[in-house]
């Protein structure tokens, strides 16, 4: 991905930030630093970038549990603010923010100030390569060499002639920051779908409502009622005792794709949260109800756009395999498990 270019500014620079990267704290501390900048913020407290760094972050790690490596101080900060401030897995940004700026908790305030250690001057590196951290800060407080900004004890102040570059172009650097990121996180998470989905926590989460009532609701009608497969409950669409939820939680595949929907009792459902089912004690049940929902929609309703759905799993909607379709739902609960995702307790 190439930025743009400038007649006077050394943008080579700031393109090779990420050359040589092995934690996640580039990339958050250079976001930090374009989105204060991009609201006119041109002498930054370090406390005010390193709760953003946080804040950004906070999704990621907390709801979609994306592993930023064992080494990562920025996940195991979050992972420790998260236990010692009273703030929620899905927080907004701007509380976080405002309360890790104003906190009087000593161990947050230390989890936070670790960055200052090499956060910093390592993002300058590039500008004065081979350099010490001492002499990093002395040059860069004269914005030598034009570097992107000046470092100071507890404040860095953006270089002048950085300013119109960086405001004008926020959107594409902030998106370049967000591709390397991506890579990054991905050759941590080779098996974790949908990576660059997972780094923004979305403004809402998209409605099932189109779901229930262009395929469920045809699977009701004929059914008359469906058995929740982890209550027994009987479920009916007239009396709404029921929601459309997923079956391997949304924070970890990140779609809506129907083959992974199904109607559950509504109680059970706002219990469930995150959870995940297990293989052994459920997938029969959910194979079954997918079985049935797919048959009665292609009967009646073959042009549906749900159909096309489950050509992610098989090659046809001629034929509805159970084999190839344990193949895909196996693998995936053993790898959210294996990324954080907590079963739920069994029913029974």
């Amino acid at each position: 991905m190439n930025l743009p270019s400038s007649n006077y500014l050394p943008v080579q620079k700031l393109a090779s930030v990420f050359s040589s990267t092995s934690a996640t704290y580039k990339y958050y501390w250079l976001l930090a630093v374009l989105e204060l900048v991009e609201n006119n913020h041109l002498i930054i407290p370090k406390r005010k970038l390193f709760a953003k760094m946080i804040s950004n972050s906070w999704y990621t790690i907390n709801y979609f549990h994306v592993s930023f490596g064992k080494q990562d101080k920025l996940q195991h900060a979050v992972e420790h603010i998260l236990y010692f401030e009273a703030l929620t897995l899905d927080e907004k940004k701007a509380k976080i923010e405002f309360h890790l700026e104003h906190t009087k908790n000593k161990e947050t305030i230390s989890q936070l100030m670790h960055f200052d250690k090499n956060v910093p001057h390592w993002l300058l590196s590039a500008w004065f390569p081979g350099l010490n951290k001492a002499d990093i800060y002395q040059k860069s407080s004269q914005f030598e060499n034009d570097c992107l900004y000046g470092l100071h004890k507890d404040t860095i102040e953006i270089n002048p002639i950085w300013v119109n570059y960086l405001q004008t172009n926020s959107r594409v650097l902030k998106d370049f920051c967000y591709w390397n990121l991506s890579l990054f996180l991905q050759t941590r998470n080779p098996n974790v779908p949908d990576i660059p989905n997972k780094l923004i926590k979305p403004a809402k989460r998209n409605s099932l409502i189109k779901q229930t009532n262009e395929y469920w609701q045809l699977v009701f009608k004929e059914l008359g009622t469906i058995d929740c497969i982890f209550t027994n409950t009987k479920l009916q669409f007239e009396q709404k005792n029921f929601a459309i939820d997923h079956f391997i939680p949304h924070a970890f595949v990140s779609h809506d794709l129907i083959w992974n929907l199904l109607p559950i009792e509504k109680s059970f459902n706002s219990s469930k949260s995150d959870k995940l089912p297990s293989f052994d004690n459920y997938f029969d049940a959910f194979f079954e109800l997918q079985k049935t929902a797919f048959e009665i929609n292609k009967q009646y309703n073959p042009k549906s756009k749900y159909m096309d759905e489950f050509l992610t799993i098989f090659s046809s909607i001629d034929s509805f395999e159970k084999e190839k379709f344990s193949n895909t739902i196996q693998p995936l609960i053993t790898i959210a498990n294996n990324n954080g995702f907590q079963y739920m307790k069994s029913s029974s």
